[in-house]
């Protein structure tokens, strides 16, 4: 296993399209594990430790372009206003060792169904960047996850930013796990309610073979906000129209029994995370809307 350390990322590009088949490593704390337990062995590591803009973030009027390498830890301290879901799913990954180290870009890369960081980008809408010797392109967040451990991405390109839409309404995460660190997730459940679009979004991790957005459960809740009028009058929510979008979130899942538990568990916990986090932001939401009301 030969090993690759560009010190820019016109470097990394041009090493990437010599050895496409080069495995890209910055926080390792995907990649190392697989190749400790002898599950992986690359003929080539790409290691992009010393290209310093994939640590950066830049917060422009609506949207945050975050570098692939910026750590969790770093999106927790600094974004928490901007990217609040992304923040949640941040506080949920391992330990703080590996805050300290993982990005987003490793998560998208690695592309498993558990990965923290997915539901939460499905949610906010998020796109990948992705760049070639090439050239650069945008990858949006459905179109990315293409199978089991498997994205959108040629064998040439690179992860360079995620691009989010900052928030303008209230985000939640929600993650189910066998003890509260160091876990994998048996399932998690992200939601963002979008008040300028009138929309709600959803992101499903460890519960199908790739994460996945609820999309009859968005179009019927989103129906259902309209209809009633609840953007505007801000009421609560009913116990039905929760009910319902919470059932149609669980069919939305097409999980396995695994040693971390049985395909109708995580069918029966994205349900009530859904319900929960749906409750949670609508509750959020008609606060922030007394408050405006009553500051005018």
């Amino acid at each position: 296993m030969d090993f690759l350390r560009p010190a820019s990322w016109e470097e990394a590009l041009a090493a990437k399209a010599e050895h496409p088949s080069a495995v890209p490593i910055a926080g390792g704390t995907d990649v190392m594990v697989e190749i400790n337990f002898d599950h992986r062995r690359p003929e080539y590591l790409l290691d992009l430790n010393r290209v310093a803009d994939l640590y950066e973030w830049e917060t422009g009027e609506d949207t945050v372009r975050l570098g692939a390498s910026v750590p969790y830890t770093k999106i927790m301290e600094n974004l928490r206003s901007e990217l609040p879901g992304l923040a949640l799913a941040s506080h949920t990954v391992a330990s703080p060792q590996i805050r300290n180290r993982g990005g987003v870009g490793g998560n998208l890369g690695t592309a498993s169904p558990a990965g923290d960081a997915h539901p939460a980008l499905l949610a906010a809408g998020a796109e990948v960047e992705a760049e070639s010797v090439r050239g650069s392109r945008r990858i949006p967040i459905d179109d990315f996850y293409t199978g089991v451990k498997r994205n959108a991405l040629a064998p040439d390109e690179l992860i360079r930013a995620v691009h989010i839409k900052k928030a303008d309404g209230p985000q939640q995460y929600s993650k189910v796990g066998t003890r509260n660190a160091m876990v994998i997730a048996v399932c998690a459940f992200g939601l963002a309610l979008h008040p300028g679009t009138r929309t709600v979004r959803t992101g499903i991790g460890s519960a199908a073979p790739t994460p996945v957005r609820a999309t009859v459960a968005e179009d019927f809740l989103n129906a259902a906000l309209e209809e009633g009028g609840f953007w505007d009058n801000g009421k609560i929510i009913t116990p039905s129209v929760a009910k319902e979008f919470a059932g149609l979130c669980a069919a939305a899942c097409n999980p396995i029994d695994d040693v971390r538990g049985t395909a109708s568990y995580r069918r029966h916990a994205v349900g009530v995370m859904a319900r929960r986090t749906l409750t949670w932001t609508w509750e959020s939401y008609r606060g922030a809307r007394r408050t405006s009301e009553g500051a005018a």
